[in-house]
């Protein structure tokens, strides 16, 4: 059984079967840089870096493609409130995105095009479709022709009222229709452009992703990914222009992730709604957030609230917790003979169906959680090491894929203590020093002044774990 995944252009389930046997070529929308991201961008991109990875882990070989749009009216409007030039905001908040995801263990695509790299690019494309028919000049402005493209709407499924309010098309007497858009903006006075046929002027939004996309990956490629309020107008003004402009198909698999909710609504910086990724991460660690973001489907909506990272946080505590107890009680002596348990030894295989089904990442966690916990309830030492020892080395496996998983048990532990005592104000060395004195009078057999310790200890918010190789602790998340 073979890779199935959803494509929002059929609407259902398809086999992956790419143009050319074993070899991937995959776009993704990157992210217009005048601001610090958001978890939205966060949840989208972590989805398709786990999408790259595991066709990578399935074999094949796969040139991933991420853009940044780095002229934009955002971002003119930003370089003038801080009073800088745009090119200095674009590479501002290109290097803040880097500051951001190199937090959260994303991988580096092969090409991450710029728009102002490509505006040669650009301009003969907008030349082809002016000379086919299907865009025309007004005063500076090129518009695409929508009425020109018969199957135009065919990604979104929309009627032309519903295109029209989607597209909040604004009232433009240059345009022959009203769901018209440009290819090509006139530049205003003091604002940056380049030169080209039609006068100084700066790319639409649309043409920069279909022309960088069909430089990389060829006219007809394998997956273009991103969030789902881009199918509409940005994804369905792509194909129109890319499949006009060249004559043939544009994408074959369409995926698009669900949006990151807050009390229902979608997250978005227009609305003021939104939680950048620096601010969650100083109250969690990385690695929670990134499995936050992949506890859900990639399709489905996902509701962010300090509560559902702190469940994730627990999750992650029991699943290390798990580990370190499951090594102590067999004291390294556990890699004599081979896992025999069936369950176990299916573990990667039913990871594996999981991913299969349309990158289920969902199901796939469950099914780690679900082989830990039974690998933790057997009783006989001797089954019990064969079975840790083959799961710590099929996690690894699962870590490449998922990005989470993939730290020292005792590392988390120590990550999580640092994160909450900088929240509460704590100095580490003074709890330690008191778990020591706590231990002293464990040892002088003084167990008032040790409860009375724990006790101080606990009204801090932190749990202690008497083992046989010592106290560990930990705060109660």
């Amino acid at each position: 059984m073979g890779i199935k995944c959803y494509n929002t252009l059929s609407g259902k389930k398809e086999e992956f079967e790419p143009i050319q046997p074993g070899k991937v070529g995959i776009y993704v929308c990157g992210v217009t840089v005048y601001d610090l991201c958001h978890i939205g961008h966060a949840r989208s991109q972590i989805a398709f870096d786990v999408i790259v990875r595991y066709l990578k882990y399935r074999g094949y070989e796969v040139k991933y493609v991420r853009n940044f749009t780095d002229i934009d009216d955002k971002i003119i409007k930003r370089a003038r409130e801080e009073n800088l030039d745009w090119k200095e905001v674009a590479e501002k908040y290109i290097r803040e995105f880097y500051n951001d995801f190199d937090k959260l263990f994303m991988i580096k695509p092969d090409v991450e095009p710029r728009v102002t790299e490509h505006i040669e690019d650009i301009i003969n494309v907008v030349k082809i479709l002016i000379d086919k028919g299907y865009a025309y000049v007004v005063d500076g402005d090129v518009y695409f022709s929508v009425k020109k493209f018969k199957d135009y709407g065919k990604l979104s499924k929309r009627s032309t009222e519903e295109m029209l309010a989607g597209a909040r098309v604004e009232p433009d007497e240059k345009k022959e229709d009203p769901l018209d858009f440009a290819l090509w903006k006139r530049s205003k006075d003091g604002e940056p452009g380049w030169e080209s046929p039609w006068g100084r002027g700066r790319p639409g939004w649309h043409i920069e992703c279909t022309v960088m996309s069909t430089k990389y990956l060829g006219k007809t490629f394998d997956i273009h990914g991103g969030g789902m309020d881009l199918i509409f107008p940005h994804h369905e003004n792509e194909i129109a222009q890319a499949e006009c402009a060249f004559g043939q198909k544009y994408v074959k698999y369409w995926i698009h992730n669900g949006f990151v909710n807050i009390n229902k609504e979608k997250m978005s910086k227009s609305t003021g709604l939104f939680f950048t990724i620096r601010d969650v991460l100083k109250k969690t660690d990385p690695e929670v957030l990134r499995f936050f973001l992949l506890s859900k489907h990639y399709r489905s909506p996902l509701d962010f609230s300090e509560e559902g990272l702190k469940e994730s946080w627990r999750a992650l505590l029991k699943f290390y917790g798990t580990l370190l107890q499951i090594k102590e009680k067999l004291k390294d002596v556990y890699a004599t003979v081979p896992c025999t348990d069936d369950y176990v030894k299916s573990f990667i295989e039913r990871f594996v169906n999981a991913m299969d089904d349309d990158f289920n990442t969902a199901k796939a966690i469950g099914i780690v959680f679900d082989t830990l916990s039974h690998i933790s309830s057997i009783n006989e030492k001797e089954k019990l090491g064969p079975c840790y020892v083959e799961f710590v080395k099929a996690i690894k496996e699962v870590s490449e894929v998922l990005g989470v998983f993939m730290s020292e048990p005792e590392d988390f532990f120590k990550r999580t203590n640092t994160i909450m005592a900088n929240l509460k104000n704590l100095d580490i060395k003074e709890i330690e020093a008191l778990i020591h004195q706590r231990a002293e009078f464990r040892k002088m057999k003084n167990f008032e002044k040790a409860d009375e310790i724990r006790g101080k200890l606990k009204e801090m918010g932190i749990v202690l774990e008497d083992t046989p190789s010592g106290t560990r602790w930990r705060f109660e998340i």
